[in-house]
């Protein structure tokens, strides 16, 4: 194999693993701040994956900070603006005031964000896998692998940043500490139909399964399930069957499935681990799936890689411009990716776990029953934008249930 190493004149500023969703708001975030960015990704573009894409309210401000909002609405991928949060026992419907969510397809999303840190001046290589983090010391300073062609390249730059997802070859380079771990819990599957319109979010809880359903690109209704994962074995033994099985929980929902045409196959996954990683040190950093990653119950996992995506560009470049000294920077992004996503988190895993309600719980919901104001701050607190600790405060909460006037016993 010819192996070509670029000289040192060739330093990136940054170079970003992963183009999707942390990988390329990242790469896109630093070239606007004027800097060289190499952002490197193993598949081509357009490439879908099998995992959700819900991108809650939070994500959607971000991608209209950035420009892009219009080009991902343009795509065909409708807004919604409801949810209904559905128990069997009761149901709640609404959202707050000017929220939106969208659910637009990876293969089509990942592509507009590529695009766009292409625009912004980042080198894009596509199809290129990276094999190995090169690191003098302790200190990581470039990555070497091999593109299309299969040569093999070295490439340095003043940071790595991963943004490789799940199984990160960066975390695992520089053994990036785990902390916060809980338990998997979870396995999901999803697929798409037509003939089966929706304007909504609609969420079913029915004993320990889950079932979302929403709108998403050319007029294709996702419906995704979660399970325990020691249902796992027994559900693959027949997954088309078994997934209806779960649907036939819902009748109504499995009346207008039956009448509706299934468009493409059944995407699962099991490995769904819940952690974080510390993010940074010597000449790297980690962003989106690769340093935090939970269970996809709130499907907030592209509104954080967004949000991550800002706060990690935002110290490299106080780091790499001197305003601040680099480390300082990153664990500020670490402390400040943690205060907003810890919550969430923990709230996530609860929800996950398919336990009882809570009798507090169980009180709230029967109040906001008859409460439209507190129930569209309750979807806020789902999708990121009334923070949880605040809405499920015992002094809120006690507010809430004392306006139900008794109808919450």
């Amino acid at each position: 194999m010819k192996t070509h190493i670029h000289p040192s004149s060739d330093l990136y500023d940054a170079i970003v693993i992963g183009a999707r969703c942390a990988g390329s708001p990242t790469a896109m975030l630093l070239a606007r701040q004027g800097y060289r960015v190499l952002l490197l990704e193993k598949v081509m573009f357009p490439s879908d994956v099998p995992r959700g894409h819900v991108i809650q309210a939070p994500g959607v401000a971000l991608l209209q900070e950035w420009g892009l909002l219009d080009q991902v609405l343009a795509s065909n991928c409708p807004p919604i603006s409801r949810i209904t949060f559905d128990l069997g026992v009761l149901a709640l419907t609404g959202m707050p005031e000017g929220a939106v969510n969208i659910a637009p397809r990876h293969g089509i999303l990942d592509k507009i964000l590529a695009d766009a840190a292409v625009e912004a001046g980042v080198e894009l290589r596509e199809g290129f896998l990276v094999q190995e983090i090169v690191k003098d010391g302790e200190r990581v300073t470039g990555i070497r692998g091999r593109g299309l062609d299969g040569i093999e390249i070295t490439e340095r730059a003043k940071i790595v940043i991963g943004a490789d997802g799940l199984h990160s070859l960066v975390a695992k380079a520089v053994h990036a500490p785990q902390y916060h771990t809980k338990a998997a819990l979870t396995c999901s599957y999803l697929t798409y139909f037509s003939e089966l319109p929706t304007e909504k979010i609609s969420i079913y809880v029915r004993d320990t399964n889950f079932i979302a359903v929403f709108p998403t690109n050319d007029n294709k209704t996702c419906i995704g399930i979660q399970f325990p994962r020691d249902e796992l074995r027994s559900f693959r033994a027949n997954i088309a069957g078994n997934f209806l099985r779960v649907i036939e929980l819902v009748p109504e929902l499995a009346e207008r499935v039956r009448n509706a045409t299934r468009v493409e196959r059944f995407l699962g996954a099991s490995d769904i681990p819940n952690f974080f990683r510390k993010p940074y040190g010597p000449g790297w950093a980690l962003v989106g799936d690769a340093g935090y990653h939970k269970d996809p119950y709130t499907a907030q996992g592209i509104a954080d890689a967004f949000v991550g995506a800002k706060l990690v560009a935002q110290a490299i470049d106080a780091g790499l411009s001197g305003s601040r000294p680099l480390e300082e920077a990153l664990a500020d992004y670490e402390q400040q990716r943690n205060q907003d996503a810890l919550p969430k988190y923990e709230f996530n895993w609860q929800l996950a776990t398919f336990e009882p309600p809570a009798p507090e719980l169980q009180q709230l919901l029967l109040a906001l029953q008859h409460n439209q104001v507190e129930t569209n701050r309750f979807f806020g607190a789902l999708v990121g934008t009334v923070p949880i600790p605040e809405f499920f405060s015992p002094a809120n909460l006690q507010h809430i249930i004392a306006q139900s006037g008794g109808r919450a016993a």
